[in-house]
């Protein structure tokens, strides 16, 4: 028993060596480590520019000039001279009606107009004549007046007939319907064979097909009632806008795009402002050259909001977001970052302006912003110079 006992005590004796070991190295550690150094984050002044604020808002394409084709007289669709969706030319032909009932009617009209000119002749023969015997006294005054009178009828009889000669070449020459404007012609709605109605009223006519412009084209677009009053009392391209004069230069995009790439000019805003919605309406145009916009295609417009002015500007990845407010972290003298609350406006140039809360003097964290926590100091490394642009190998050898 005595040798069982005296074993297990030096086991007890060595494990407490150990363990007195190992806290011994943990301490060692512990004080070897020390408190983590600072972040490194790098930080860049903001860039002062003059820019222009911009204005965005949506809307939609229009065609300068939207045709309905309607018959204007009644017949039956002979031919149909045009290809469904072809771009048309301002007098090409589109459609024929049936000539041949215009075309006998033209020449009765023109029948009766012979006889009222052979009729005119007689009566002004007749009334030569009675002027001799008139003054022979071989008949009375109003056997002459009733000659004169008879030669005013086949006068204004003439006039009435050549009228229906003229009505009639035009109902001739109505039979063929052409485009009247330039653009892209939409299908046919009415088949060869078909009896159409015309007139003049939309309502009892019938439509055979539409015809829209294609270039140029417009952009229309609501704005509200205190940006057309913010508009009129600055002075600058959109106080032209708000008068409606044109000249404003515009930038647009469509949905698919990132960019606002296309340009236009401003040219027409309405003179009144719509009482339901309190907002008014504005209208760009632009070239179509290649028909890329369509007629009820929508987009974005771009539209100048504010007199040139000086503004600071940094990059978006400098820009964090706290629930729905912006914030960007600066670092004070002491090396300290702190946070700022600012007010953003758009992108120009790829950084993005800023019209609030940041001081031309701050040094903002441009990179390292998830490192960097409020209150915490930093290790501060200067934003490098972008390089100098290489030189072409003309400017080498002047070099």
């Amino acid at each position: 028993m005595a040798i069982v006992n005296a074993t297990r005590l030096a086991a007890a004796l060595l494990t407490a060596a150990a363990l007195s070991a190992l806290a011994g190295c943990g301490q060692g550690q512990q004080k070897q480590a020390g408190p983590p150094p600072p972040p490194a984050v790098t930080v860049a002044n903001p860039e002062r520019r003059t820019v222009v604020d911009q204005d965005e808002y949506v809307g939609r394409f229009v065609a300068v000039d939207a045709v309905e084709v309607r018959a204007r007289l009644s017949g039956y669709l002979s031919e149909i001279h045009f290809t469904d969706g072809q771009m048309v030319k301002k007098g090409d032909l589109l459609f024929t009606i049936d000539r041949r009932p215009f075309s006998i009617a033209l020449e009765q009209m023109r029948a009766n107009l012979a006889q009222a000119r052979a009729n005119l002749a007689f009566t002004e023969a007749d009334l030569a004549r009675g002027q001799e015997l008139v003054h022979n006294k071989t008949i009375t005054e109003q056997s002459y007046d009733q000659r004169i009178q008879a030669k005013r009828v086949a006068e204004a009889s003439v006039a009435a007939q050549e009228a229906a000669v003229r009505q009639a070449t035009l109902d001739l020459e109505f039979t063929e319907l052409r485009a009247p404007v330039d653009g892209r012609i939409g299908d046919r709605r009415i088949s060869p064979g078909n009896l159409i109605s015309g007139g003049t009223t939309s309502g009892s006519t019938s439509l055979l097909a539409t015809i829209v412009s294609v270039d140029p084209i417009r952009f229309e677009f609501t704005f509200d009632e205190a940006s057309y009053l913010r508009y009129q009392r600055f002075a600058g391209p959109a106080t032209q806008m708000a008068k409606g004069e044109s000249g404003v230069s515009v930038s647009l995009k469509l949905i698919d795009e990132q960019e606002f790439e296309h340009t236009g000019k401003m040219d027409f805003v309405d003179n009144a402002i719509d009482r339901s919605s309190g907002t008014i309406r504005g209208r760009a145009v632009l070239d179509n050259p290649g028909a890329r916009f369509t007629p009820g295609m929508f987009g974005h417009i771009r539209v100048p909001g504010s007199p040139p002015h000086s503004a600071l500007l940094i990059s978006d990845a400098a820009i964090g977001t706290e629930q729905s407010r912006k914030y960007v972290l600066v670092v004070d003298d002491g090396g300290v970052a702190r946070q700022k609350y600012v007010t953003l406006g758009q992108l120009d140039g790829g950084l993005r302006v800023i019209k609030d809360g940041l001081a031309a003097g701050d040094k903002v964290i441009v990179k390292g912003l998830m490192r960097a926590r409020s209150g915490q100091k930093v290790t501060v490394q200067d934003e490098p110079a972008p390089p100098p642009p290489r030189k072409g190998p003309d400017e080498a050898k002047a070099g």
